[in-house]
């Protein structure tokens, strides 16, 4: 009897265990880190000057030895139908995997950074404020997510899965609390709280028990670098992602370690790092709960982090969800054992047609999405990062004739389309707006993975938080799941197509509200088609054909962003002489800061590379002496900074600021920088790599220089 209770039991503990094939890579995606305009706060003056973070793209695979999927987690502010598109037909054409990756399993998510260079949706109304679309970001994006996708393809190896769960406060807040509180009350009382707290977490772990990478879902804007920010940034969650791929790798430089840690988007649409909330910035006061505005004329309504500037706030909200996710992945909770399905579908969300049910009055109705438009309170932006001009927050009936008039010179809307998107006063009908090419996307992406208990929804957009539990609580029942945190929802995927709020959050627009360009059912449009989907790997549900593509209109952007002419050395000086020498002796804390005569950024992206290197001189095995680099572009510690000192002639300059620590040891250091300079000759111009170096100095906890 026992013996066979033994035998019963080792059944039972091999069947719950499930062996994967699974691969994790990482990749470079920086892109141009100079002149171009960043993608999130819309303020066209807020170009790229150099390097805080460099961006990364982290790919991992899953196959159950039938069927296999990829989700990719990028440093960017999101993904855009013909990124995706890119990367497909290179996974296809150049490396022949059009078996292995395709539309139905390879799901983009942008982590939504703020402070990284725009131009690559191929949506004039994203592309607009980078002065139109951008090659160097497009094709740093495209080749960096293919790499890692690839390196996750060439690492792959049996090992299981699991997941965790817990819950992180003092990380996020909500930024639109009047629009939450328009859900009902019965809706809000399920939830302690108005954003979602909850990270999710699912741990890579080989089969000799070796962490080989996480992915960490916790819904919170990437903006605690604000929109004075100049430097090229993956924010909270890019630190994050490099703390926690750090302690795993620490003795690789950051970026190169096996061990990839993603922190991915989630419904983060209405959700703030900044916690300390929002404040007039000149009398101090409490901004209108409603419209975000001040009573001050010329004050503004800003939210600001828990820190003593952007950069300490960056560094304290990344450290909360580092700990947290260290803490998760020393609990392995519960694994993932089951097979792997996924659908993919194209739809309009304007043709789409679903069936509402108004939980406040009980009644029932169809109901159509519509054609793309934008509100007044979508100029007023948010209050991380508010827009120009006299707009704000909560506008429905808009008294200015001038944006009244300006809306009907770009493009009147119909009378069809203004009932359609009632209450929000269209200020720009992006849908019927053509000129130079189209202005919004008509077709959006819709995922659906299934792997074993868990479900993973690649939503085309921002969801706010109540948008986000809906979605999980329909999906939860139609999919038999037991939590409704089994649902995770992977945010900005595959399109990017605005925000998405609930329909009685809608009615508020506020900037979440007006910025939900498919009119005030888009989430049940969004339900409706995610449900099918589910149904349709169930097998209850046959889902049509592919009816509907995005189009490709690669050939129809156009650029105003002018590429750099070239570069000048001033007379009797060099590229990358070093023109500002660091002190002999620095103590540990200080920060050094460095000058080089420098070439434009642009000229070469210098990917899986750096444009500065810490370096150290060591002793090796037979007593020589060698340079090891410490730290680069990527880190922390580092800032590289590019300005042009003279337009006429052309000179420009680079500075390296390192900030010192005690994790770097005492000992002899040397900064370099490398760059490539456009050098203009009777024949053209012709560009040319240059290096330089400072001369050595001495780090010492020594207070006595």
């Amino acid at each position: 009897m026992l013996q066979s209770t033994l035998v019963l039991i080792l059944v039972i503990i091999l069947q719950s265990a499930q062996s994967y094939l699974l691969g994790v890579g990482r990749a470079d995606v920086t892109g141009p880190s100079a002149d171009v305009p960043f993608m999130g706060y819309a303020k066209m003056e807020q170009k790229g000057a150099g390097i805080h973070l460099r961006l990364f793209s982290r790919a991992f695979i899953i196959d159950d030895g039938e069927k296999r999927i990829v989700f990719v987690s990028v440093d960017a502010g999101m993904i855009g139908n013909n990124i995706r598109h890119e990367v497909l037909d290179l996974l296809h054409s150049k490396y022949n995997l059009s078996q292995v990756y395709t539309q139905d399993n390879v799901l983009l998510s942008g982590t939504h950074t703020h402070s990284a260079p725009g131009g690559f949706l191929m949506d004039f109304m994203f592309d607009l404020n980078s002065l139109g679309f951008v090659p160097d970001t497009f094709n740093a994006m495209v080749r960096g997510i293919t790499l890692s996708i690839l390196r996750a393809h060439d690492n792959l190896q049996e090992g299981r899965l699991f997941v965790s769960k817990g819950e992180l406060l003092n990380a996020n807040i909500n930024r639109s609390p009047t629009a939450y509180l328009q859900n009902p009350e019965e809706e809000r009382m399920r939830y302690e709280h108005d954003t979602d707290k909850s990270m999710v977490q699912l741990q890579f772990i080989s089969s000799s028990n070796k962490p080989l990478g996480v992915i960490n879902w916790f819904a919170v804007h990437p903006t605690s670098m604000n929109n004075t920010n100049h430097l090229v940034s993956s924010d909270n969650v890019g630190y994050a992602a490099i703390l926690l791929e750090q302690k795993i790798n620490p003795d690789s430089l950051i970026g190169k370690g096996k061990f990839v840690a993603a922190f991915a988007s989630s419904n983060l649409g209405d959700v703030s790092p900044n916690i300390k909330g929002a404040k007039c910035v000149k009398t101090g006061t409490e901004c209108h709960e409603v419209t975000s505005s001040c009573h001050v004329a010329g004050d503004v309504c800003i939210a600001s982090g828990p820190g003593v500037d952007m950069f300490d706030s960056t560094r304290i909200i990344a450290e909360r969800m580092y700990t947290k996710a260290l803490e998760l992945f020393d609990s392995r909770q519960e694994e993932v054992v089951g097979q792997i399905d996924y659908v993919h579908r194209y739809i309009r969300p304007f043709d789409e047609t679903a069936e509402y049910r108004n939980t406040s009055t009980g009644e029932t109705k169809q109901v159509k999405g519509c054609v793309p438009a934008l509100g007044h309170s979508f100029a007023a932006g948010t209050t991380d990062g508010p827009g120009a001009f006299d707009f704000k927050q909560g506008t429905t009936n808009p008294m200015n004739p001038l944006w009244n008039l300006v809306t009907n010179l770009l493009a009147t809307p119909s009378p069809d389309q203004v009932a359609c998107h009632k209450p929000k006063p269209i200020l720009l009908d992006t849908g019927e707006m053509n000129v130079p090419y189209q202005w919004s996307p008509r077709t959006v992406s819709t995922q659906l993975f299934r792997l074993g208990h868990l479900a993973l929804v690649g939503v085309p957009g921002e969801l706010t938080t109540m948008a986000g539990r809906r979605l999980r609580r329909a999906l939860q029942d139609e999919m038999g799941l037991l939590v409704e945190s089994d649902v995770i929802i992977a945010g900005l995927a595959n399109t990017y197509a605005d925000y998405v709020t609930t329909p009685e959050e809608y009615q508020v627009q506020r900037y979440e509200g007006a910025s939900t360009i498919y009119g005030p059912h888009t989430l049940t449009i969004y339900i409706s088609q995610f449900v099918k989907m589910a149904q349709h790997l169930a097998g209850s549900r046959s889902l049509p054909a592919v009816s509907v593509v995005p189009e490709n209109i690669k050939d129809q952007v156009i650029s105003f962003l002018p590429e750099p002419l070239f570069d000048k050395a001033p007379s009797g000086k060099q590229f990358g002489q070093c023109i500002q020498q660091p002190p002999t002796r620095v103590n540990v804390n200080e920060d050094v800061r460095v000058k080089f005569i420098s070439g434009h950024p642009r000229n070469n992206l210098l990917t899986e590379k750096s444009y500065l290197t810490i370096e150290r001189l060591t002793e090796s095995e037979g007593g020589n002496s060698t340079w090891r680099v410490v730290a680069t572009d990527a880190n922390w510690d580092t800032k590289f900074l590019w300005r042009r000192t003279s337009v006429l002639p052309i000179y420009s300059e680079a500075e390296v600021r390192w900030q010192t620590s005690d994790t770097y040891p005492e000992g002899t250091y040397r900064i370099r920088h490398f760059g490539v300079s456009k050098e203009w000759s009777f024949g053209g111009t012709k560009k040319i790599k240059y290096s330089g170096k400072t001369k050595t100095f001495q780090l010492t906890k020594d207070t006595k220089k």
